[in-house]
């Protein structure tokens, strides 16, 4: 499942139950239990223990869930892991990665903790998060790094904050690495996310930012309030014009493949096989969002 869609990846404090009780209610494609920066020094390890609970017994109703863990330079990384893993997560996002051995380390971790509770090696997915400029520069590497590795998420904080730059809404400040991100993850062929929008009551800069990112190639974004879902969701979803463009595109070339025909008109456009990819994306967006019933896909 490491191309499923993945519009919306919401962070939960894990040690707020009432929040991570039944977070599918809200409609993300992912949560992000949160023992990292949502935490305070010395809660650590009852969240820890509320993160095991919460993964072993809370039914998430087919909702992914991801663990963050806190960082390769905290005490607390490789307790994080094993709860984690011992509890049965899809997958576990490392943050402040700034090369590959940081996700290669987080790996041997990971099938150590795999082995030691019985669960199958390899099942545990891994997300990098590039939070400096040094990260930014070894994407590519960090992307090829391992083949548990689903993708890779800008976080912006962090990142802003070490290039001196200033936090704006339109974006300028972040722009390069939004780009090296996304190039990075589609050469490598995993998948991009954008970092949080941080006020939740700015909901244009939110829409624009989405828009923004969607057309760049982004896989989806990440979250901190459930308000976020609906405004990032819609975004993502498909126009019926282009839904059923799609439909005629992948039938067209499905239909003129055994004929040798490659190239051809669609709509008044050339198509080429190259395009079914995207088709095919297309209709995936628009059954994730309920406006898609066919059976192409």
């Amino acid at each position: 499942m490491k191309n499923r869609i993945r519009r919306t990846m919401m962070f939960l404090n894990t040690q707020r139950a009432s929040l991570v009780k039944d977070p599918y209610v809200y409609g993300p494609d992912c949560v992000i239990l949160d023992l990292e920066d949502a935490v305070a020094e010395g809660e650590k390890d009852s969240a820890r223990i509320q993160l095991f609970n919460t993964l072993k017994y809370a039914d998430y109703h087919g909702v992914e869930i991801f663990v963050r863990i806190n960082g390769l330079d905290t005490p607390y990384y490789k307790e994080d892991i094993r709860a984690s893993v011992a509890g049965g997560c899809n997958g576990i996002r490392i943050p402040k990665v700034e090369q590959a051995s940081d996700v290669q380390y987080v790996e041997e971790l990971v099938v150590a903790a795999e082995k030691e509770f019985d669960r199958e090696v390899g099942s545990t997915m891994l997300m990098a998060a590039l939070e400096s400029p040094l990260a930014v520069m070894n994407a590519y590497e960090i992307c090829k790094s391992s083949r548990r590795l689903m993708g890779v998420a800008l976080s912006a904080g962090d990142f802003v904050r070490t290039m001196h730059a200033k936090r704006t809404t339109h974006g300028a400040e972040i722009f390069s690495a939004r780009s090296q991100i996304v190039l990075a993850a589609r050469a490598a062929g995993v998948m991009a996310f954008d970092t949080v929008h941080t006020d939740i009551d700015d909901v244009e800069t939110l829409k624009r930012d989405t828009e923004l990112i969607r057309d760049m190639g982004f896989d989806g974004k990440s979250v901190i309030n459930p308000r976020q879902i609906a405004i990032i969701h819609d975004v993502f979803t498909p126009s019926e014009k282009e839904i059923r463009h799609a439909e005629r595109i992948i039938i067209a070339l499905e239909k003129n493949k055994k004929k040798g025909v490659g190239v051809l008109v669609v709509d008044g456009k050339m198509v080429d096989v190259a395009m079914i990819e995207g088709a095919k994306r297309t209709l995936e967006l628009a059954k994730a969002s309920n406006k898609y019933r066919g059976s192409l896909i």
